[in-house]
């Protein structure tokens, strides 16, 4: 869910906009992201990387 999708309670404007106070706090909250600021696309590019690091590792010391 993105802050597009999300109207305002207070103002009954979307999120995105930013219009009120609390448009402007939930919009910053929802865009701080998690994981280090990792978006899930990175998150998911860096447990591929490290499963085949782990099968190139395996397959060298022939375990």
């Amino acid at each position: 869910m993105s802050c597009d999708d999300l109207v305002c309670a207070r103002c009954a404007h979307p999120v995105a906009e930013g219009r009120c106070p609390l448009c402007r706090a939930n919009r910053d909250r929802m865009h701080q992201g998690g994981l280090g600021g990792m978006t899930p696309a990175l998150v998911s590019l860096a447990l591929i990387v490290l499963f085949f690091l782990t099968l190139a590792l395996k397959h060298l010391t022939g375990a």
